[in-house]
């Protein structure tokens, strides 16, 4: 790839920071003996979202520092085993500090994660050293004061494997430093608490090596927000050490702080993660690292609205079986909406959507609307199987289209008969009766006596479970008059699925908004996801995602980013205010909501890594220069503020109704 930077004309459409001069495949690294090592949990372990982050990174990662980047993580057999391929190191100090370890009995497994630039990698096992747990446990006391309850099985684990980690760094820096010309300059980047042991290790054992340490989200705000608590306002006032010890996580919130204090450089990957963590963990990040997506995996060009009207039609297809009997609206005039994530009812901003439905449905009705919302809320939860009504529709669906399809055929072969016999066919020689008794036993058969179901599964405890009591409380049932239609969909969707047939990506495509109103979202994947594919999403300022797009785009609303004030304004207010964006999207009509689209996509390249990734080579080189004060940080790699302006289709506000004089040329 070329070394050079974007022309200024490239600029015009390309807004964002600049990774091209240092994409070399770590020839850079290499001339300045500069080595990267990345440790977390969920490296080749999928857990939660930092596996997302870290696995969508690699392939700018290796891009611009090549076999100098070197991940780490435990050993878990189950996704090893087909996401890395095992190979030994060649000669060197990876080589040497590996060996060195075995011959200590660490167990350690060396390759490549089977990703995108295929990194090297090393997972450690810990049940190898695990007979050290006790020996570990009373050094880490001794030495930091951080003791560990011996019931905690996942802190455990945490220790085994920091103190694994900590000991390779500590040879690897040995070896790197024997025989070399230009001292070798290294910096961990350690991701959340889990990791924070290796990181704490590191620096009690004095080894001279740069620390990162970056939080997806505090543990303690994670476990605050999981109550009913007013999070963002009492940030101030919270008994932090109180609040830990009566969660049973003191131990572990230890942890993440002391990490956190001990890293050169400490890291979010929001403002609104950074304004917790200066509270809750008593540092203010010296740099914000948002998380990026490898927009090359979502991207199809001109394709995008192509795909949109495919998976819409198979949308269509779910929508007519599930709502057989009473599917008496347009589905040309229907729009898709859909919430998604983790069943965390509250954080997620479920409650906020279903009571913005029902405003929303109330609009409608009050605006004489020809329009049909139908909403799908997609949490995983317990389920004791599909539901009898929704299988049974998609069967007489797929009955009736059958049927059609015979009669079709046979209509067709007599119409051709007739024209090849030289005359214009009769219409009511074309349908017979035995046509249309099949037809009739069809209709009948799709008849229904009760209303089209909320949910398509039976849920365990179903009258306690928070999305099925919201609808009842908010008399969301589907009925005919309803202009909102409501589908819970309580397991996460895949092409296997016997209802919709339909993988997550294929299904947001086919939607026409996403609406994530979350209280508590250190970040948003799956906004950022329906950007990249295209589709306008409703994003909040307690999200990191929200936040980053409102900092980043002159008027968010015009890409198709609407953003809910959760944070300046009641509760009432903000369900206001999401039940007016969602009815001015349904205001619109198909060729405005094209336009948006494109706007939507548009946004693409401010979300890719290949523009996020300078945040963490920034974060990095920072931790460098603390450490080694005689490296020079390259200014014109730094990081750069960018803001999209205003679509300049969109026309400026308030627009005047009286034709002006004609503006002067530029």
């Amino acid at each position: 790839m070329s070394g050079k930077s974007a022309t200024p004309i490239t600029r015009r459409f390309y807004s964002t920071n600049d990774l091209m001069g240092v994409l070399d495949s770590g020839d850079s690294a290499e001339a300045e003996n500069i080595w990267t090592f990345e440790c977390a949990w969920e490296v080749v372990n999928k857990v939660g979202g930092i596996y997302t982050v870290i696995r969508s990174k690699t392939g700018i990662s290796v891009e611009e520092m090549g076999n100098r980047y070197v991940l780490m993580g435990p050993y878990k057999k189950q996704f090893a085993r087909t996401e890395i391929e095992e190979f030994e190191f060649s000669q060197g100090p990876l080589y040497d500090a590996v060996t060195k370890l075995r011959d200590n009995g660490f167990k350690i497994h060396t390759g490549s994660w089977l990703v995108d630039g295929n990194p090297l990698v090393l997972l450690f096992d810990i049940s190898s050293v695990s007979y050290n747990l006790n020996k570990y446990k009373e050094e880490l006391f001794s030495k930091s004061g951080i003791g560990l309850p011996d019931n905690d099985t996942e802190s455990n684990d945490c220790v085994l494997f920091g103190f694994m980690v900590a000991q390779f760094i500590a040879d690897f820096n040995h070896f790197a430093n024997k025989d070399v010309e230009i001292s070798p300059k290294i910096v961990c980047h350690f991701h959340e608490w889990l990791s924070g042991i290796g990181l704490i290790m590191t620096r009690l054992w004095n080894i001279n090596v740069s620390t990162v340490f970056t939080t997806h989200a505090t543990l303690l705000g994670r476990y605050l927000c999981a109550g009913s608590v007013d999070f963002y306002n009492s940030l101030d006032k919270f008994d932090i050490d109180a609040e830990a010890g009566k969660r049973q996580i003191y131990h572990r919130y230890c942890i993440e702080r002391a990490a956190t204090h001990q890293a050169h450089i400490f890291t979010t990957v929001s403002d609104i993660t950074g304004i917790e963590a200066e509270h809750l963990l008593k540092r203010k990040p010296d740099i914000v690292t948002p998380n990026g997506l490898n927009v090359k995996k979502f991207s199809a060009l001109h394709e995008f609205q192509n795909l949109h009207a495919v998976n819409k039609e198979k949308i269509h297809d779910f929508v007519r079986g599930h709502f057989h009997g009473y599917h008496d609206f347009d589905l040309d005039k229907t729009l898709y909406f859909f919430i998604a994530g983790r069943y965390e009812f509250s954080n997620k901003g479920a409650d906020l959507f279903i009571e913005g439905l029902a405003r929303l449905n109330h609009m409608i009705k009050e605006s004489g609307s020809d329009k049909t919302v139908v909403a799908f809320l997609i949490f995983p939860t317990r389920t004791n199987s599909y539901n009898v009504e929704s299988l049974r529709g998609q069967a007489i669906a797929k009955s009736l289209r059958d049927t059609v399809h015979v009669v079709q055929q046979d209509i067709g072969k007599r119409m051709y008969d007739a024209c090849l016999s030289g005359k214009l066919p009769d219409s009511e020689e074309l349908l017979s009766k035995d046509d249309l008794v099949k037809l009739k036993r069809c209709v009948f058969a799709s008849h229904r006596s009760s209303l089209p179901p909320i949910t398509t599964h039976n849920v365990v405890d179903d009258h306690a479970d928070p999305v099925l009591y919201n609808l009842r409380r908010c008399q969301l049932f589907n009925n005919r008059s309803d202009r909102v239609k409501v589908i819970f969909h309580p397991e996460f969707l895949s092409s296997s699925n016997p209802l919709f047939g339909l993988d997550y990506e294929d299904f947001v495509r086919g939607c026409h908004l996403g609406v994530f109103p979350s209280y508590y979202e250190p970040w948003g994947y799956t906004p950022a996801e329906c950007t990249v594919m295209g589709i306008p999403s409703v994003t909040t300022n307690l999200s990191g995602f929200g936040c980053f797009m409102d900092d980043h785009v002159a008027d968010p609303t015009s890409y198709g980013i609407y953003i809910v004030d959760r944070r300046f304004i009641g509760l009432d207010d903000s369900i206001s205010q999401l039940a007016s964006y969602m009815h001015d999207f349904v205001s619109l009509n198909r060729r405005q909501r094209i336009i948006q689209r494109n706007r939507t996509e548009r946004l693409s390249d401010l979300l890719d890594w290949r523009s996020l990734a300078t945040y963490y080579r920034r974060a990095r080189m920072l931790a460098l220069h603390k450490v080694f004060p005689e490296l020079i940080i390259e200014d014109e790699n730094g990081v750069r503020h960018i803001k999209y302006p205003r679509p300049i289709s969109e026309p400026p506000s308030p627009a005047s109704s009286r034709a002006t004089t004609p503006a002067p040329s530029n």
